[in-house]
């Protein structure tokens, strides 16, 4: 069986390290003058996939900008990850779930299911109610060779108060990336935002060391974080990093979308 780090390597060397974020928000849906709908969230996630398709080989799409228009907005997002697969891409779901038991099972079948319309190679989920809650749909991650990024230092200022905290000595955020390493193998990855402090945060040894797992990395782009800076910012890790860029992909909509993808690709 091929690990998800395997697949990602694989990926990283035949395309690169540029992941293509696909957030329908308000504000892109009306740059790209389509309907503020579920009809054109999805327009908005084919044509960033018919561009995407060649040339990079990951995209994310951000779940709740589909969720927000109910059923419609699934069926959007289902058609969506359908045509990314059949782009040959690897769709991590961007919707950091988190829960226990039967609940968190729920979810195991929801984006990892072989017949769930929602099928997914990869997903953001929050460890907070402990990482060894994730251990079940991380079996069911594996079995479709596909793997979990847990939340550890993201890129939202707010996060700071808790993912800073110490405890026995250790930041929560080293916890999160410590328990990665013990409980996955190369399928449990973590989220870690480009423009963090890493020393306030208390992970600055990922720049010395390499963790040796996925490294989902949003803030690239019209969060600050330059892609040219990926091997300064994570260091030692760095070729474990998944660079995920949205805005700055989009934000001239679908005119020169293509050329756009290649020239972030020629920063890395």
């Amino acid at each position: 069986m091929v690990s998800f780090m395997d697949r990602l390597t694989n990926i990283f060397q035949s395309h690169s390290q540029l992941c293509v974020g696909i957030d329908p928000s308000d504000s892109e849906l009306e740059n790209w003058d389509l309907l503020n709908s579920a009809v054109g969230a999805r327009e908005y996630g084919f044509r960033i996939i018919d561009a995407a398709s060649g040339q990079v080989g990951i995209v994310k799409p951000q779940v709740s900008f589909f969720e927000r228009f109910g059923s419609a907005g699934y069926l959007a997002l289902e058609e969506v990850l359908i045509r990314a697969r059949q782009a040959d891409l690897l769709v991590v779901a961007d919707a950091k779930r988190g829960d226990i038991g039967s609940t968190m099972f729920g979810y195991a079948q929801a984006w990892f299911g072989d017949d769930s319309p929602l099928r997914c190679d990869a997903l953001t989920v929050s460890g907070y109610l402990g990482p060894s809650s994730l251990l079940e749909t991380l079996d069911y991650a594996r079995d479709v060779n596909g793997g979990l990024f847990m939340l550890a230092a993201t890129s939202n200022p707010e996060a700071k108060e808790i993912q800073s905290a110490q405890i026995n000595g250790e930041s929560v955020a080293s916890s999160v990336i410590r328990a990665a390493q013990k409980l996955g193998n190369g399928d449990l990855g973590v989220v870690i935002g480009a423009t963090q402090n890493f020393a306030e945060l208390g992970i600055e040894f990922l720049q010395t060391e390499d963790i040796q797992v996925p490294i989902l990395a949003p803030g690239f782009g019209a969060q600050g974080g330059n892609l040219e800076s990926l091997k300064k910012i994570f260091g030692a890790s760095s070729p474990r990093v998944v660079a995920n860029v949205s805005r700055d992909i989009t934000q001239n909509g679908i005119a020169g979308l293509s050329d756009q993808i290649q020239k972030l690709k020629d920063r890395l």
